[in-house]
């Protein structure tokens, strides 16, 4: 248990680890979808269930035990799922499911109590040039694989030696896989290519970011962050003389922000920079559809600190941001440490 706490505490530092874990790079002919279903044990003041299902690396619906029912966050959902009730059906009897799995894995492991998570990923990818369909489903419990489904044999397979038993019952149920193969080698990539449709007959949406130099204090690295950009496909860095920076520096991932946007920083440790070589800085914004790139000079007199008023400080995006993302990565910090890198992607 205690593993597991300092896993949820370090959940930060493996953000990019999750993102890689969440997305990979899709051109227009190329799509995939995910499903994620958390479940949790022993965790109070916090749901026993959690899914949420992204497209192309965007979060599209969301539901969890308490409130009960699906939340869209974005409009495309409507026409590329056709029916939500589907997902509305999915909130109300998984919760129910997923305590059941909870139980009997926690039975393989002679587990009786404690704090425990169960982790789902499945979803497709599709390749509008080729056709080529790959279903995935995997189950993960306390950050590590347990069983996945190969749904071209339909054959259960466990990740490790306590799974062997979920196997075999499993193996068992037939129609329970035949299931999960038609969903997501069949309805899956339909969802995708209805959002391909969806996509080409809408218009590309860009909003431009806000950016900014922060700092918290006089020796701390000076963080460029934008925030409230649209599409997801954006590149932050740091320049000097014109040349992209490496060392001294750490970039942060993209993160969603509560209304849809998207926000990203990239750090600069100036414990090496000599005053007078300030001026040889920059941060560069770069945005899928935005013809120029933003650019901001590193200077003294543009840096936001703790020691500016509340009201002048970007304290609503950074908030935001945060607060959109606490349950979700919560909810999957055991998936961040999955052992495996999940290379099953065309």
């Amino acid at each position: 248990m205690e593993k597991l706490l300092v896993t949820f505490q370090k959940q930060s530092k493996m953000k990019l680890f999750l993102l890689l874990l969440f997305c990979h790079v899709s051109s227009p002919e190329r799509q995939y979808l995910r499903l994620f279903t958390v479940a949790s044990s022993g965790i109070s003041n916090f749901p026993e269930f959690f899914g949420s299902a992204l497209i192309n690396g965007i979060e599209v619906v969301s539901c969890d035990s308490d409130r009960k029912k699906v939340e869209v966050k974005q409009d495309r959902a409507k026409e590329v799922f056709e029916n939500i009730d589907w997902f509305s059906e999915q909130c109300e009897g998984l919760p129910q499911l997923f305590k059941a799995i909870m139980y009997r894995t926690m039975g393989v492991f002679n587990q009786t109590g404690g704090v425990h998570i169960l982790q789902m990923i499945a979803g497709c990818d599709w390749e509008g040039k080729t056709g080529d369909i790959l279903g995935l489903l995997k189950f993960g419990y306390d950050g590590e694989d347990l069983i996945s489904l190969d749904l071209k044999n339909l054959k259960w397979n466990a990740l490790k030696p306590e799974a062997a038993k979920l196997e075999m019952r499993w193996d068992a149920e037939k129609g329970v896989s035949e299931h999960y193969h038609n969903l997501f080698t069949v309805v899956c990539p339909g969802w995708l290519k209805n959002n391909l449709i969806y996509e080409r007959s809408n218009p590309r949406r860009t909003d431009h970011p806000s950016v900014s130099l922060l700092q918290k204090s006089s020796s701390s690295p000076v963080s460029c962050f934008a925030t409230g950009f649209y599409p997801n496909k954006a590149a932050l860095f740091w320049r000097k003389d014109g040349d992209d920076l490496h060392d001294n520096v750490e970039e942060g991932e993209i993160l969603p922000n509560p209304d849809g946007t998207f926000q990203k920083s990239s750090d600069l440790d100036l414990s090496s920079v000599r005053p007078e070589d300030w001026g040889k800085y920059e941060c560069v914004f770069q945005l899928d559809g935005l013809k120029d790139d933003i650019i901001t000079k590193l200077d003294q007199s543009v840096i936001r600190s703790n020691s500016v008023p509340p009201s002048e400080f970007p304290v609503g995006p950074v908030v935001g941001g945060v607060v959109g993302l606490l349950l979700l990565t919560a909810c999957i910090c055991g998936l961040l440490i999955w052992r495996r890198n999940h290379n099953d992607v065309i």
